[in-house]
């Protein structure tokens, strides 16, 4: 038994709890609020500590049943004494495994449900979140948060409470037996804890980021695992396998040595806590068989005690263990809690209201915004240093109306799109909708009205029927069919082995580019929205399933307003309007016609366009390109 580690580790915990209870830190909060998941399942919770308290107390009796058994039984030749003490002895074991029983089953019953809750209530809270928050996050990290560190306090709540309580009442059940039978043998004992106080508390110190380091690197390596596996594709067409396995050997060999150093930090004590453990049992031999020899102490006594003294290291050593699964569940709990601690960037206004059904008139005053959330100068100068992706932009769209956005990479098309559909609040100005502020709007019957395909469509896993019905849940395949007939899908479909039922694989990894924008089309158009934006959305397709979907926009366009990032003429032309953005600002709007007579930027770049050979060709300039 390595009771060295057990004791200094015990001597940490007790530390720690101690700290919790005076309110030292934030853990006491944390802890708090981690018990706080408790609380729906109180009954079986009181359940549950009856079970320990009862299986505690029958663990107890073996050691003082051996020792009555010799001093009442054996040595005064009773054997009546003897029946009893042996049925007693039945008893106490029978007690104590119907007791262990219903602890363990409650244990898991309510451990599996508080932490269904968790895993609930992390999820949820990230669905609040907005999408700049997770620009800033990386997703295998967020992943991470909802699976090794939730089943790190998996480990902590399942077994970590009940080993911490069974071991803590054995241990003072012992030190109350011990006092009992003996004060001056269980003083004997007593005189390692000065020595274990000094330990542990070093080991405390030591240990708390030891341990915080290895949730950082396992979480560093599902982010990496989570991104090398959704780009498999690019890795593989570019011939970078080597480079990936050697970061994943990097990242790999980090978190072996951060697991290492929590090693090392529990080995390092072992040597002399066995020492001190073994020094300790030879004086309890000394003391105690020199007062048998004395005839001041009964055999009996002396052989529950050295049986109380294998128990009383016995909860040390599980509480031991314990701190570091209690490390590693507070250094996920820290981890959690940093999360859902962050705040949602844009939340509703109290006063907040429902739109209603939208008009599609959308405005946009004066707005400047940039992806550097910092961004809020109080001066000409601070505002020039900031990198702006919209600057001073006013527009009106009216209801019903079609608004093609030209202009090169990083002019603030996309930008402008997000915008309005509230992905990101402007840092200066209003974007306004029906004139009303979209802040003072909820968010989410506005964005049930608007619909969004962008250049890539994303499908989820399951059939083209889920990914179709996704806006209308319960919609009927006769409506779905007229969807897909409407936007050109009608053959597509038709090539699939399981029509509607066909499956479409990971982010439609079954189906082609166009098969997917398809997909994705017939999807916005499903869900009926007032606003539609079309994020270059025709530009991953071939010509043919382009003019296709040419077709069905005419029937999607109509009555709704649209802002439409495009670089091909056909989509520019049928535009009622067209807005020229570079570098964030609006230089020229119109209709096709008068922008031409003008000769200005957007003629320059219908020129590029005009002088193409290739039908899908992608101006140099990068025009339409999203941001």
């Amino acid at each position: 038994m390595n009771e060295r580690g057990g004791l200094s580790g015990f001597g940490a915990l007790v530390g720690e709890l101690w700290a919790v209870l005076r309110g030292e830190g934030d853990r006491r909060r944390k802890l708090a609020w981690l018990f706080s998941l408790l609380r729906p399942y109180r009954a079986q919770v009181a359940l549950m500590a009856v079970a320990l308290v009862a299986a505690t107390a029958a663990g107890l009796a073996p050691p003082y049943l051996a020792g009555r058994a010799v001093d009442d039984g054996i040595g005064a030749r009773d054997s009546s004494a003897l029946s009893v003490i042996v049925i007693a002895f039945l008893a106490s074991a029978l007690v104590y495994w119907a007791a262990t029983y219903a602890q363990t089953y409650l244990v898991g019953w309510v451990g599996q449900r508080a932490l269904r809750d968790l895993r609930g209530r992390i999820y949820a809270h990230l669905q609040t979140m907005s999408i700049g928050f997770y620009t800033r996050r990386r997703p295998g990290v967020l992943i991470s948060r909802m699976t090794n560190d939730v089943v790190a306090l998996d480990s902590l709540i399942s077994d970590g409470v009940v080993t911490l309580f069974s071991s803590l009442l054995t241990l003072i059940g012992v030190i109350v037996i011990l006092v009992v039978l003996d004060l001056k043998l269980a003083l004997v004992t007593f005189l390692t804890f000065p020595l274990l106080a000094l330990a542990s508390a070093i080991f405390r110190i030591v240990a708390a980021d030891a341990y915080s380091q290895t949730r950082e690197k396992i979480a560093a390596i599902a982010a990496h695992l989570q991104e090398s596996l959704s780009a498999v594709r690019v890795v593989r067409s570019f011939g970078q396998e080597p480079r990936h396995i050697d970061e994943m050997s990097r990242l790999n060999e980090e978190n072996r040595l951060a697991n290492l150093r929590t090693v090392y930090l529990n080995a390092s004590y072992f040597p002399a806590v066995e020492m001190l453990s073994a020094i300790g049992t030879a004086a309890i031999l000394i003391v105690g068989g020199n007062r048998v020899i004395d005839s001041t102490l009964t055999v009996g006594v002396l052989i529950a005690f050295i049986g109380y003294l294998q128990t009383f290291f016995d909860p040390i050593q599980q509480i031991s263990q314990l701190y570091t699964t209690y490390q590693q569940g507070m250094a996920a709990l820290d981890k959690i809690f940093e999360l859902l601690d962050t705040s949602p960037d844009m939340v509703d206004r109290p006063d907040a209201v429902d739109p209603g059904r939208l008009r599609g008139a959308i405005g946009l005053r004066e707005v400047s915004f940039a992806y550097d959330e910092t961004a809020k100068p109080h001066s000409a100068a601070e505002a020039a240093e900031i990198r702006w992706a919209l600057r001073d932009l006013s527009l009106a769209i009216e209801p019903g109306q079609t608004v093609a956005l030209v202009g090169q990479t990083g002019a603030g098309k996309s930008t402008l799109a997000k915008l309005v559909a509230r992905f990101y609040d402007p840092q200066h100005g209003a974007v306004t909708i029906d004139g009303h502020d979209l802040r003072d709007l909820r968010a989410e019957p506005l964005r049930r009205q608007l619909g969004i395909v962008p250049q890539e469509g994303f499908l989820f896993s399951g059939s083209v029927r889920d990914n179709l019905a996704f806006g209308q849940p319960g919609a009927a395949d006769s409506v779905l069919l007229a969807a897909l007939e409407a936007i050109g899908g009608a053959e597509m479909l038709a090539r699939l082995p399981d029509g509607l039922d066909s499956e479409v694989g990971e982010r439609g990894s079954m189906l082609s580019a166009g098969e997917r924008q398809l997909v994705a089309f017939a999807r916005a158009m499903l869900a009926d929205p007032a606003i539609l934006i079309l994020d270059e959305a025709t530009s991953n397709v071939d010509v043919r399933t382009e003019r296709a979907i040419e077709r069905g926009l005419e029937r999607l366009l109509a009555g709704r307003t649209a802002l439409v990032i495009a670089h091909r003429l056909s989509t520019i032309r049928r535009a009622d309007r067209i807005v020229v953005l570079s570098d964030g600002r609006m230089v020229e709007a119109g209709s096709h016609r008068e922008l031409i007579e003008a000769n200005g930027a957007y003629a320059a770049l219908h020129s590029n366009w005009s002088q193409s050979p290739e039908p899908n060709y992608r101006p140099r300039t990068g025009v339409g390109v999203t941001n």
